[in-house]
């Protein structure tokens, strides 16, 4: 089951054939690539959740709609693709009275890197999995794609690979384009290996750091899109407490629970004012009685999470504001802290428990929220909760230069797949400062080439002035709109 070093050599080099086979397809062919996959993975939709079921304790309903999140995620793509917006194409024509004298005629677009490298993560077994964002984005941006199966799903990413992989083949697309490996030392080389030219990762801070350097460290350095951890700050404005403390409370109960607590975008830390006469142990302990539980994913999460809970329970100045359980399901755990402890012991914002554990962070009225929010390493969300009439500009300002998506009165658990979505945060949430998630997640995998002076019959099909693409087009600083059947420029 393992994938050999051999095997490993074998599989990144037909990938490269693949890719470069397929790298200059017209639009219209690449998207059919896409929509078979989904309509393959769509087909197979009994079989996959069954599967997924028997290996991750998650309940079929959450699977289910995790697959049709993915089958969305491609077909969304592809009419991306089609559309072409993600080739950035942009023509300037000769101009002898440009301001800055003569300009020569200077075209440009996007074109795909290579091979990328994709690590599957253990808590989303479809949505960032084996055709997750990053083996989708990085298909539709024209790349082959090696996957590095998570072993907490092995039986289901090695079918969910088959799948893609025979869909693949059904729409005509290069044998390799897409494939699979298993295994350390296939992970590691497929990081190292010079016809790798990217990598998407999801995962621990640790093994995510670990893999980024790797990746720095080559003779000639590849791009690592690592999401890495993250503790998704939630701040409370004693206005919005006074209004609706109670409603807080609930949302906040409902979300650091979700799947167990096993969200990237989990809230970890609730700041509230000194609550004074709200009995918020009494009330958590109601919001959380009846959330579902589950066994956590793996052993190994499982004891990863015991040691961050038994850590952050031990650290001065953090005490037990409602007692978890160590049963195999067990019972989430609140945590509460003061603002004074945390600014005596910052550490308290940075560990992240990654299970059914959060701290409250009581601050004294009048408190600067945003000198507090200046504590916190790089995020994927921070939340404000506050009324539509409070002047929270400087808190925003802090939260907008530490996390990538900011919420107003809302949960960050759940990442809808859209054009605007932005799914990644300063490190240690992510390696860089893109998306993961959505249609920009396509541009990571793409690099722009700039043509000066080219005669138009040496112009790639982007290029040209007759548009064969049919594609959307920046032409002398003003977006035009692609070209559709019957029309003519």
């Amino acid at each position: 089951m393992i994938t050999s070093l051999e095997e490993t050599e074998n599989t990144i080099a037909a990938a490269n054939q693949a890719y470069a086979r397929a790298k200059d397809v017209a639009p219209s062919m690449r998207a059919s690539w896409l929509t078979a996959i989904a309509g393959a993975l769509e087909a197979r939709s009994d079989e996959l959740v069954a599967l997924a079921s028997e290996e991750t304790h998650l309940d079929e309903g959450r699977l289910s709609f995790e697959l049709r999140r993915s089958v969305f995620q491609l077909r969304l793509f592809a009419e991306e693709v089609l559309r072409g917006e993600h080739l950035d194409a942009t023509i300037d024509h000769a101009d002898p009275a440009w301001g800055m004298g003569p300009r020569p005629d200077i075209r440009r677009y996007s074109v795909p890197l290579g091979v990328v490298g994709v690590f599957g993560a253990s808590n989303f077994p479809f949505a960032f999995s084996v055709m997750g964002g990053d083996s989708a984005s990085a298909l539709a941006a024209g790349c082959a794609v090696v996957h590095k199966i998570h072993e907490g799903h092995l039986q289901l990413a090695l079918r969910t690979g088959a799948i893609v992989e025979e869909a693949l083949d059904s729409a005509g697309a290069p044998r390799g384009l897409f494939a699979t490996i298993v295994g350390r030392a296939a992970a590691e080389r497929l990081v190292d290996h010079p016809l790798v030219r990217a990598i998407g990762f999801t995962g621990s801070t640790a093994g995510g750091r670990a893999l980024h350097d790797l990746a720095s460290l080559r003779p000639t350095p590849i791009p690592f899109y690592g999401e890495l951890g993250s503790i998704n700050p939630v701040f409370v404005t004693e206005t919005a407490w006074r209004a609706r403390h109670r409603e807080i409370l609930a949302g906040f109960a409902s979300s650091y629970t979700m799947g167990m607590g096993q969200f990237c975008t989990k809230p970890g830390l609730l700041f509230i004012p000194r609550p004074d006469g709200v009995d918020v142990q009494q009330i958590l302990q109601e919001d959380i009685a009846g959330k579902p539980r589950r066994p956590l994913l793996s052993k190994k999460l499982r004891e990863g999470f015991d040691g961050a809970l038994a850590g952050m329970r031990s650290t001065p100045g953090v005490d037990v504001l409602v007692a978890g359980s160590d049963a195999e399901e067990p019972q989430p755990t609140v945590l509460v802290t003061t603002s004074e402890a945390v600014r005596a012991r910052p550490v308290i914002l940075e560990q992240e428990m990654f299970g059914p554990a959060a701290v409250v962070v009581e601050y004294q009225p009048g408190e600067d929220l945003a000198a507090l929010a200046q504590l916190m390493d790089g995020q994927l969300t921070a939340t404000v909760h506050a009324e539509a009439d409070e002047d929270v500009s400087i808190l925003l300002g802090e939260l907008r230069e530490r996390c990538g998506r900011l919420l107003w009165n809302a949960w960050p658990t759940g990442v809808t797949v859209t054009y605007a979505q932005h799914h990644g945060g300063p490190y240690p949430a992510t390696t860089a400062t893109t998306t993961s998630v959505g249609t920009a997640a396509i541009g990571r995998f793409m690099r722009p080439v700039a043509y000066d002076s080219f005669p138009p019959s040496q112009l790639p099909e982007p290029l040209q002035d007759h548009n064969p693409w049919r594609i959307r087009r920046r032409v002398d600083g003003t977006w035009e709109s692609p070209v559709t059947d019957g029309e003519t420029e």
